[in-house]
């Protein structure tokens, strides 16, 4: 029994005429599954650092802000 639906190499990588659909598909669903972890490490990078801005800012607003005690009437 012969498991094996191509007879050549070529045969393999044309697939009966939809090869270039066929490793495109391939090619690009690759591409993407590579680069989709790296934009999301490159997303929560940038998430961490505005988060650290955004709390410097608010940590240097109460240093800068005279502290008032509450008055009692």
């Amino acid at each position: 029994m012969n498991l094996v639906a191509w007879g050549s190499l070529d045969a393999f990588l044309t697939m009966g005429g939809y090869g270039l659909y066929v490793w495109g598909s391939f090619g690009i669903s690759a591409v993407l599954m590579v680069l989709e972890p790296v934009l999301i490490r490159q997303r929560h990078r940038q998430a961490l650092q505005q988060l650290a801005q955004e709390l410097q800012a608010q940590e240097g607003e109460e240093a800068s802000s005279p502290q008032q005690e509450p008055s009692v009437k």
